[in-house]
């Protein structure tokens, strides 16, 4: 056991692999598709541990010595220059650490732009100055970060998480950035992608309808909850590797009231892991401790999120959190249940909550997107 591991329940940072908890069909299953030359959309809910789950496939020997994966996050951005501007420079700062050789001949591919190629004097280390202002032209900077890949030694591996933040670029009315992508990406031989998202309903229309660029044009996982006997026995072992051990039913309680959400099961393990001795159990009660304090510390960013809704858009929420999984939103008999004004009100207030990404939309059931926001909320209204 490394000695520099205080804690087997890494919520930050890189996660080595003896700490990353099973997924172990889903990375098979990635690994199949990218290395037979396929493309791979990942969807998940919030908090559900897609990102990790790609960095641990890049990590795995069949990618690691055989290609250079790029992890491209596209959360931030809100329209194609962002996107050109991420993606150039995360493709160079993941490079500065693999190869000098590399880096100066992507300078070179970058003609679009003003980009500048050195070294830091007091570091040594490769410097590349690009600023977001001199992409005049982004479908060419993007066009040459590929062309670059695509010539590439090495075959190349680039995962998009967030893909679905281009579908609301404004510069892509009428699907002209996916078809600008689709045009580039359909054409290549050494380069293979992971498209990932946690608004499925987006990434979904994205590539499942016959009506858009990127139909049928990848293979299809659902990342769902880890299984809860699997979570258990991970839990336990490193627990009892510690000197200490965990009472099983609290555990399993706390599964079902996160529903399997990776990141919320590990954050309440590694703050509980922190107050349990060597030597003792980890119990109900201090796993109920460990949850009051999650909930105390989202209180500010919670408080300030609320406070940028409207009465009406709040009242939406609120409904929403009470039924968990909610059905009919628009009909008389919900809008009079939750006191709402009325279901042309209801609707304005989803279509905002649903733009900013706080409701999740799966056929005809709205959720909250993210699970500790219902869970805020529903022990606010106790």
């Amino acid at each position: 056991m490394p000695d520099f591991i205080k804690n087997p329940f890494i919520i930050i940072g890189d996660i080595p692999e003896p700490y990353f908890c099973d997924r172990e069909a889903e990375t098979r299953r990635i690994i199949r598709t990218i290395t037979n030359e396929g493309n791979m959309v990942l969807m998940s809910p919030r908090r559900m541990g897609k990102s990790r789950l790609v960095k641990h496939v890049f990590k795995q020997t069949q990618i690691a010595e055989h290609y250079q994966a790029f992890y491209i996050d596209l959360l931030h951005t809100s329209s194609i220059r962002e996107f050109a501007y991420t993606f150039g420079r995360t493709v160079f700062d993941q490079l500065k650490s693999r190869s000098e050789k590399m880096l100066q001949s992507l300078t070179l591919a970058l003609k679009s732009i003003a980009g500048t190629f050195g070294f830091d004097p007091l570091t040594g280390l490769p410097t590349f100055t690009l600023e977001m202002g001199r992409i005049q032209s982004p479908e060419y900077t993007i066009q040459e970060i590929i062309s670059w890949l695509e010539e590439c030694d090495t075959p190349c591996i680039v995962c998009f998480d967030e893909f679905q933040r281009i579908s609301k670029y404004p510069d892509n009315k009428q699907g002209q950035v996916e078809a600008l992508l689709r045009g580039i990406i359909q054409h290549l031989r050494n380069v293979n992608f992971i498209f990932a998202g946690s608004e499925q309903h987006l990434l979904s229309e994205m590539f499942f309808s016959s009506a858009k660029p990127f139909y049928n044009s990848a293979d299809l996982l659902n990342l769902s909850p880890l299984d809860v006997s699997v979570y258990t026995e991970f839990v336990k072992s490193w627990m009892e590797r510690y000197g200490k051990s965990i009472d099983t039913d609290a555990l399993n309680y706390y599964y079902t009231k996160f529903e399997g959400t990776t990141y919320c099961l590990q954050k309440i393990m590694h703050e509980a892991f922190i107050d349990c001795d060597a030597g003792s159990t980890c119990s109900r009660a201090l796993l109920d401790k460990t949850y009051t304090d999650m909930l105390e510390e989202a209180h500010e960013n919670i408080s300030k999120l609320l406070g940028t809704l409207t009465e009406q858009q709040k009242n939406a929420l609120y409904a929403i959190a009470r039924e968990g999984k909610a059905e009919r939103v628009l009909s008389a008999s919900f809008i009079k249940k939750h006191a709402l004004v009325s279901s042309s009100s209801m609707q304005s207030a989803l279509k905002k909550l649903i733009e900013m990404e706080l409701v999740s939309v799966n056929g005809n059931t709205y959720s909250i997107s993210d699970i500790m926001l219902r869970l805020y909320i529903t022990n606010e209204m106790n």
